[in-house]
């Protein structure tokens, strides 16, 4: 497969809605509107004999009708007319995303028709996502095939984390949390039951892909094991890839199966493939969303030596002992670090690791504890916990981390649990791009999760 045969996909001069409606509510009619609501800068092409006009534009009775060349064509037709859309479509067309399900997930009769399918984009060189599948959201080139409406489904800004997912629904809620959070996403692809693109030529693009700095990754089932782990591996070398396997037991197995017509294969078998292509296994949407959120904002550690500095000493114990459960190593301080911070502190902080700054913390110890641990060769990521009960934390406690962070070049993990108060202040941190997670368990694993990569990045 030619990796440059994608690149269309990503940056398309022109798209077309087949089976475009003025109806609101529609799929199509949803897609034009994500697709103007994005501010899509490309050639808009409703295709549908029924009307002369769809939102203000010339919808047209077929794509050979449109006396342009047409790099993509959305199909939004029912499964049964889908073969015969995708021939009318003949050479006129690069590629085409079938968002319609119908297919392979539902039994004999859909798997025949995504075989015809198939078989048609082989014979006439059509590239396919889909179908069963939400197609492409890019914050590179505002092409948005989604068809949930924005109001409900928020996009994120661009940013440089990128996300394959074989289902639509988990992509799109994803996106929808990491935009909450103000992560910013370069681009997402839900390719369903794969008739044709997958996961592997996926990860082949985002390999050589300049907007893409990490890859996440929802798998149900791969076909070419081999081929997976080349193009992960390739893909790794340059960029974190994180990755979670569903179907791994016998529900979800069935599950799967039913969603996509996945087969979803051992288990163990993935965890080996993982393992060889340099891929950092996720546990769960938890976890897809934290490494999303760590990936979204933060390079990888150069190891798994973790400082957390609190405000509060339970917490910062509770992170402690959470941080060692899960393979991370909270190391006590250096006897002259020690005396360092000793020398700046109140005597009643505790200078140890937790570095504990209790309710006298101010935004200039903080920033100054961050300084004197994580710039050390001791420590590979810092976990602060922000805790906002304290007078002395100010608007400014953000900036001042975000500061020191920026200057030492290591990843800062913040961890701010609590209410109202505290999650509005948190909205201080994403503004410099620092991922906050609500809970100790959460932060620690974003922490594990860039420790892993540390092999397989470039900067790291």
């Amino acid at each position: 497969m030619n990796v440059k045969g994608l690149d269309f996909f990503f940056n398309p001069a022109s798209v077309a809605i087949v089976g475009a409606s003025p109806a609101q509510g529609k799929i199509s009619n949803i897609i034009i509107q994500s697709l103007k609501a994005s501010g899509f800068p490309g050639a808009i092409y409703p295709v549908n004999p029924k009307y002369a006009v769809v939102e203000g534009m010339e919808c047209y009775p077929s794509i050979a009708a449109i006396n342009e060349e047409v790099d993509i064509a959305i199909l939004a037709v029912p499964a049964a007319s889908t073969p015969d859309a995708l021939k009318h479509a003949g050479s006129r067309v690069k590629g085409a995303i079938i968002v319609g399900g119908g297919f392979s997930e539902t039994g004999q009769e859909g798997a025949r028709l995504q075989e015809e399918i198939t078989a048609i984009a082989r014979e006439r060189s059509i590239r396919v996502i889909g179908p069963n599948c939400m197609g492409i959201y890019d914050a590179v080139s505002r092409l948005d095939t989604f068809f949930l409406p924005p109001d409900r489904i928020k996009r994120p800004a661009k940013g440089t984390l990128s996300i394959i997912s074989q289902s639509g629904s988990f992509a799109v809620t994803a996106m929808d949390e990491l935009a909450a959070e103000g992560i910013g996403i370069a681009r997402v692809v839900s390719y369903g039951n794969k008739a044709d693109v997958n996961e592997t030529d996926c990860l082949r693009f985002l390999a050589v892909d300049e907007e893409t700095g990490a890859v996440a990754v929802y798998i149900e089932s791969i076909e070419d094991g081999a081929g997976f782990v080349e193009a992960a591996r390739a893909c790794a070398l340059k960029k974190p890839v994180i990755a979670l396997k569903v179907g791994r037991y016998g529900a979800g197995a069935s599950a799967a199966r039913s969603h996509t017509g996945a087969i979803a294969g051992r288990y163990e078998a993935y965890r080996a493939a993982f393992k060889k292509a340099g891929v950092v296994e996720l546990d769960g949407y938890e976890d897809f969303v934290n490494g999303c959120k760590a990936f979204g904002s933060l390079r990888p550690a150069s190891g798994n030596r973790a400082v957390i500095i609190t405000d509060g000493g339970g917490m910062g114990v509770d992170l402690a002992d959470t941080c060692q459960a899960m393979g991370l190593k909270v190391p006590q301080l250096d006897v002259a670090l020690k005396r360092e911070l000793e020398a700046i502190f109140p005597p009643f902080f505790i200078a140890s690791n937790p570095v504990d700054l209790t309710g006298s913390a101010t935004d200039k110890l903080y920033a100054e504890a961050l300084k004197k641990t994580l710039s050390t060769n001791f420590f590979d990521i810092a976990i602060v916990v922000a805790l906002w009960g304290p007078p002395g934390l100010t608007d400014g406690f953000a900036g001042a981390i975000a500061s020191k962070a920026s200057s030492i070049g290591k990843p800062v993990v913040v961890c701010a649990p609590g209410g109202a108060w505290s999650r509005e202040k948190n909205r201080l941190f994403m503004k410099y791009g620092l991922p906050v997670f609500p809970t100790p368990g959460g932060a620690a694993r974003a922490a594990v999760i860039l420790s892993k990569a540390k092999g397989v990045h470039g900067q790291s």
